[in-house]
């Protein structure tokens, strides 16, 4: 047993995985680790002082919860490429009256440093990262301050390198997994390999304590996955329609839409890839859209907003794995409840 069970008393090996852009809520969180599980802030897209305001809240629950961090690991884009795609794709933002933004691309870290400074002040039970590695001397600082940390990966040698950092657990991340890979090579569309796969080759190299992502939306998966060799399970995409999700209506009735068919890993959205349904928009420009995170992210940003706000499931970010179907309406803690049933 690891310290994520024995330090902070879980009983249910299925973990709220953080769904950054609003699912995961404190409320989510809450329920999560409620159920004798382990919720996820998701810290990606927040303002330090949103962040602070939202673990503020889930302090109040009095429950064990971590918060997941964006690290660095920036894909310059090509400036006249995103110029191109800005052009292209001004026609569906035109829609809704929205002008994107055709100039200079904005690349940031999304106050990573801030927000480092503000868990290493208000320390919470675990930090998590994805998209990158931190330097060892955030890794050290973090856990002094007394929080696990925890590393996203998809490959056996990207768990070398999290463990050299001083991980003190790994995310191994199916190419599965709703939203965004974590892998840090984004210029490359992740390998398809099955979790109990990738389970096994990280395990041969490393004995750091595993958590599973990426696919698992059933018990059956997440005793697959266990027996592999990982300690606990971490869903994402059938929370996002349970009753604590902060997921757009329009966002939950695609996932409930019988008619929509497999999921595809796209740039489309924001330059980086991610797995969504497949919709208008991912057909119509993913071969065109340039690698290039987070400016692609930025640009898309406010087309995708409206587009939500317009109840358009066309030209959003419809982030789902592959076990999609298998989300339900119903309270956290009874998915998490009957996925660790095996």
């Amino acid at each position: 047993m690891s310290a994520l069970t024995n330090d902070l008393n879980l009983k249910v090996p299925v973990i709220g995985a953080p769904m950054a852009g609003g699912a995961s809520t404190p409320a989510l969180v809450a329920a999560a680790s409620r159920a004798g599980s382990l919720g996820f802030l998701a810290a990606g897209y927040k303002t330090p002082q949103a962040l602070a305001d939202q673990i503020d809240t889930v302090r109040t629950e009095g429950v064990p919860f971590g918060v997941n961090i964006f690290a660095p690991n920036p894909v310059p884009v090509d400036a006249d490429a995103f110029r191109t795609y800005a052009r292209a794709i001004q026609v569906e933002a035109d829609r809704y009256g929205v002008i994107l933004a055709q100039g200079e691309p904005v690349e940031d870290d999304d106050y990573f440093e801030d927000k480092i400074d503000l868990l290493l002040a208000n320390p919470v039970p675990v930090v998590s990262f994805t998209f990158g590695i931190p330097g060892p001397a955030v890794i050290k600082a973090l856990r002094a301050a007394g929080s696990l940390v925890v590393l996203t990966v998809t490959s056996a040698d990207e768990a070398d390198l999290a463990v050299d950092a001083g991980a003190d657990l790994l995310v191994a991340q199916a190419s599965a997994a709703g939203g965004h890979s974590g892998t840090l090579t984004p210029q490359q569309i992740p390998a398809d390999v099955p979790i109990a796969d990738l389970i096994a080759q990280i395990r041969r190299r490393t004995a750091v304590p595993l958590l599973a992502a990426g696919g698992l939306a059933t018990s059956a998966d997440v005793a697959a996955a266990l027996r592999a060799g990982a300690e606990a399970a971490v869903v994402g995409t059938v929370l996002l329609r349970t009753e604590e999700s902060g997921a757009s209506a329009t966002h939950k009735a695609a996932l409930a839409d019988a008619s929509r068919g497999n999921t595809v890993v796209t740039r489309a959205f924001t330059g980086r890839p991610a797995r969504a349904l497949r919709n208008e928009f991912i057909d119509r420009y993913d071969a065109q859209a340039p690698i290039g995170y987070p400016a692609i992210h930025h640009l898309t940003n406010p087309m995708r907003k409206a587009a939500v706000a317009h109840s358009d499931p066309e030209r959003m970010h419809l982030w789902a794995g592959t076990g999609y179907r298998h989300a339900t309406v119903e309270p956290a803690a009874a998915v998490l409840t009957r996925l660790a049933n095996y």
